[in-house]
């Protein structure tokens, strides 16, 4: 179902994109189609085109349908992981030999998949402030192929004003590939304001739980699309039945939970700058932060993702991680709970030594839906 026969307002599309009655007992909620094979009509008899649950699944479509409702999008494809969804579509890009630009604060997992993965394929690759849309166009070289962004970044939140990044990219015939993975569709839409390719960690935000694994690619090209669709059945690492279940239930209540968590991280963000403690913090919400004209631009909120930096150095944001009792120590992000990590010994220790590498003294907040003055008390005892 899609959204050209629901509504245009996301809140609607989120709860009723994909979700059909099941035809047989009129279920409102999508049926778990745990199943691997399907009996044909015949030789190449196929039902509603499914034969075999790598290639689709109607509970993958259900969900398929709702990512691409909520993006904006032609076409949506869901993954086994996020990085299974960005080595399809780096592997449906690229060839060897081809170039990428990518930020300088990316996140360590998709450096990772860069600097150790892409690279032995023949793959080259360069780092740019894409905060900076003159950085990029100085990145760019004749083999460039896509400009890779994340916006709100992972874990120093940088903006980069997607429209004009969009310009500097398709002027070198590169695509635009944006992870809208921080913002979610709710507070930003990339391929309306000209991304090529959306990429989400349906792990995060998206699923909102902490209770399933998923990645997801949007495009707004029917032709990349099928191109993508084409990879992703020949390399195979999609989303099983029951991870789509989950996360097309996540969907569902993004946009109030989404709501809540810029709510609360609004509230963070602005005690931990009167903090004795701490040296700097970095949220888009806050007028100082650099990138604040422009994720008030194009971002509904800001979302619920805080870092900071402490005085004493990285023994003492270890210590405010360890000391923290509401806020769970843990990777990840995105859930109800509220999270804490080191991103120098933890998510981002794969980009030590590199041009990404983070400061040793950043703590970074996954800020959840709990109460804030709870949060807000429990970050004040563990920093002291």
């Amino acid at each position: 179902m899609s959204d050209r026969h629901i509504s245009q307002h996301f809140e609607t599309l989120a709860i009723h994109a994909g979700n059909t009655a099941d035809p047989l007992t009129g279920a409102v909620v999508p049926p778990i189609y745990q199943v691997s094979t399907y009996k044909q009509d015949g030789v190449g008899g196929l039902r509603g085109g499914y034969e075999y649950s790598r290639s689709a699944n109607p509970t993958r479509t259900a969900l398929e349908e709702n990512l691409a409702a909520l993006e904006g999008g032609r076409r949506g494809l869901a993954f086994a992981s996020g990085l299974a969804a960005e080595d399809t579509l780096l592997r449906t890009l690229l060839s060897p030999g081809d170039h990428v630009v990518i930020p300088n604060d990316a996140y360590g997992g998709t450096f990772r998949l860069f600097a150790k993965v892409v690279t032995r394929w023949g793959v080259e690759w360069s780092v740019a402030d894409t905060s900076d849309p003159a950085a990029v166009r100085a990145a760019i070289t004749p083999k460039t192929k896509a400009v890779w962004v994340e916006t709100p970044s992972n874990p120093l939140l940088g903006i980069t004003d997607i429209a004009a990044v969009a310009q500097v990219a398709h002027s070198a015939g590169a695509k635009l590939v944006v992870d809208n993975t921080f913002a979610t569709p709710y507070l930003q839409q990339p391929l309306s304001l000209g991304a090529d390719v959306v990429v989400h960690s349906l792990t995060k935000y998206m699923g909102g739980h902490s209770d399933v694994v998923g990645g997801a690619l949007i495009v707004s090209d029917q032709g990349l699309g099928e191109e993508l669709a084409y990879h992703q059945n020949a390399m195979g690492a999609v989303a099983g039945p029951f991870d789509s279940w989950l996360v097309l239930r996540g969907t569902k209540t993004l946009a109030v939970r989404m709501d809540r968590h810029s709510e609360n991280a609004t509230k963070i963000a602005d005690m931990l700058t009167r903090h004795a403690r701490v040296t700097s913090v970095l949220y888009p919400g806050l007028p100082e932060h650099p990138g604040h004209e422009v994720a008030a631009k194009q971002m509904k909120a800001f979302g619920g993702m805080v870092s900071f930096r402490v005085e004493g150095g990285e023994e003492a944001a270890v210590e405010v991680c360890n000391r923290a009792k509401v806020f769970t120590l843990g990777e990840s992000l995105g859930g109800v709970e509220s999270l804490i990590e080191h991103p120098g010994r933890m998510t981002h220790a794969s980009a030590a030594g590199s041009a990404l590498e983070v400061p040793a003294d950043l703590v970074r907040l996954s800020v959840g839906i709990e109460n804030v003055d709870d949060l807000l008390a429990d970050l004040q005892q563990a920093l002291g």
